[in-house]
């Protein structure tokens, strides 16, 4: 087994075999996995942070092995042609906490699932389910932090009466 701990720099294939490790997203953003490439190879991956899809990831004679992301099941809708609704949209999906892909200028991929759907639904967005490769957008950094002192607040008191807010 080949231990990966990089990706490699760009590579040239012109003359040589380019062989798929095909990796489902999941996987893909972890840092310590194992694959097998088309050709039977078995890799080992211990990395400081999480490959990219299409990444080449190891050299031999001939071959070069690349990542290959497998496509799943994601739901696409349309944006509304209104850019207030495609904000507000947005927002509300983003509520949800669920990775999203922005494809083209019209249309939205977000992970299939029935909060999703629900909230879909409720809003009367049609949607389709696709099998795409789903490549989300990446979060930016940002902390929860509350600025409180945990000895001088009441948890029990109602969450709706109770100002909390977030800082980001």
């Amino acid at each position: 087994m080949h231990v990966i701990h990089h990706a490699l720099e760009k590579q040239s294939t012109a003359g040589r075999k380019e062989i798929l490790i095909r990796v489902d997203r999941l996987t893909l953003g972890k840092c310590r996995w194992r694959a097998t490439a088309d050709d039977g190879t078995d890799f080992g991956f211990d990395l400081q942070k999480p490959l990219r899809n299409g990444d080449f990831v190891y050299e031999e004679g001939e071959k070069v092995y690349r990542l290959s992301l497998l496509p799943e099941e994601v739901l696409e809708v349309e944006l509304p042609a209104h850019p207030a609704d495609a904000a507000l949209l947005g927002w509300k999906i983003g509520n949800l906490h669920f990775p999203i892909e922005i494809v083209g200028e019209e249309k939205l991929r977000i992970v299939d699932d029935p909060a999703v759907r629900q909230l879909l639904e409720r809003e009367a967005r049609p949607y389709q389910v696709v099998r795409a490769i789903f490549q989300p957008l990446s979060a930016a950094p940002h902390s929860h932090s509350h600025h409180h002192r945990h000895d001088d607040f009441d948890h029990s008191a109602s969450i709706a009466a109770t100002p909390h807010t977030h800082h980001h």
